[in-house]
């Protein structure tokens, strides 16, 4: 009884702090840098990362490089050893917090909100607001976005032999659906 009084002074306040986030580990999160008249280049990736504090609207994203699926197989080659040195940099990560946040006025239908973060991706760092959409079914809160990132914000090189085929401007969606 005496070791269980500690352990319950340890784990109950845990316990209430989990109520306060809602997380996916298997969030959908999409890239698409083609151009007219070439190959698309286009890449899913179904193990994103993401955590959301419900009481401050803190909110965290980690897509692993590597996870991204292409159509064509040398095209996830030359994405991770090439462009996004995938073993020097593995993992791209955001962190921010949704503007105006309150949990209590989530309902069913969509709401626009602005997210405020930092983006880190390929060793560089970068300041965006980007825009989304949430909801809340139950205990579920659904987040999507849609915004832009530059290949040269994050000094990502692209060989003089492909500039052409690839945009700079980077198109990525995001999908979550947290619990």
């Amino acid at each position: 009884m005496k070791k269980l009084i500690p352990i319950l002074f340890f784990i109950l306040p845990l316990l209430g702090f989990s109520q306060d986030k809602v997380l996916t580990k298997t969030g959908t999160a999409i890239f698409e840098a083609s151009v007219p008249s070439f190959e698309e280049v286009k890449a899913t990736n179904k193990n994103s990362g993401c955590v959301l504090n419900t009481k401050t609207g803190e909110i965290v994203g980690l897509v692993f490089m590597k996870g991204f699926q292409f159509r064509l197989a040398l095209m996830q080659e030359h994405f991770n050893e090439n462009y996004m040195e995938s073993d020097k940099y593995p993992k791209g990560v955001f962190k921010g917090k949704i503007d105006n946040f309150d949990f209590t006025q989530l309902t069913t239908q969509k709401q626009d909100v602005t997210i405020s973060g930092n983006m880190e991706l390929h060793g560089k760092s970068k300041e965006i607001r980007i825009a989304a959409k949430i909801s809340k079914t139950g205990n579920t809160v659904f987040l999507t976005s849609n915004f832009d990132l530059n290949t040269d914000d994050f000094n990502i090189e692209l060989p003089l032999l492909i500039r052409s085929k690839v945009a700079k401007k980077v198109n990525v969606t995001l999908e979550y659906k947290l619990q």
